[in-house]
């Protein structure tokens, strides 16, 4: 005789419940933000290779107040999404010790942040350079 299989009752909405698990979805949800913005410069990419009157119309298009509101939303989100992953680098990776001392967590995620920031800036001045 078998007995049946203990199934735990589970609401669609159990990750609400806890603040831990409503900041882990909201970073797992803005993959998809990032995969929109992919799309963007996908088509950016073959309205481009079209020829210059379609990248002209698309370009248009990304010049209207919507658009420019969507990338304004689009950008806070790739700030919370870079901030969130790397708030929880120090969970993921070894013990960093520097001078014999093992850097905290802030410690971490502030130079993964800064690291980010001098990587945009430094890729922004070349795109500015060659433009």
């Amino acid at each position: 005789m078998t007995r049946p299989t203990f199934v735990r009752p589970m609401s669609v909405t159990w990750w609400r419940a806890d603040k831990f698990f409503l900041v882990y979805m909201a970073r797992e949800l803005l993959g998809f933000v990032v995969v929109l913005y992919a799309a963007i410069l996908v088509i950016t990419l073959s309205r481009l290779a079209q020829g210059q009157a379609s990248f002209e119309r698309w370009m248009a298009l990304l010049a209207s107040p919507a658009a420019i509101a969507l990338h304004v939303l689009l950008f806070a989100a790739f700030v919370y999404h870079t901030w969130s992953w790397f708030r929880i680098m120090p969970k993921t990776m070894p013990p960093v010790v520097v001078a014999g001392r093992r850097l905290g967590a802030n410690a971490i995620t502030a130079g993964g942040l800064v690291a980010s920031v001098v990587a945009s800036a430094i890729l922004i001045a070349i795109v500015a350079v060659l433009a």
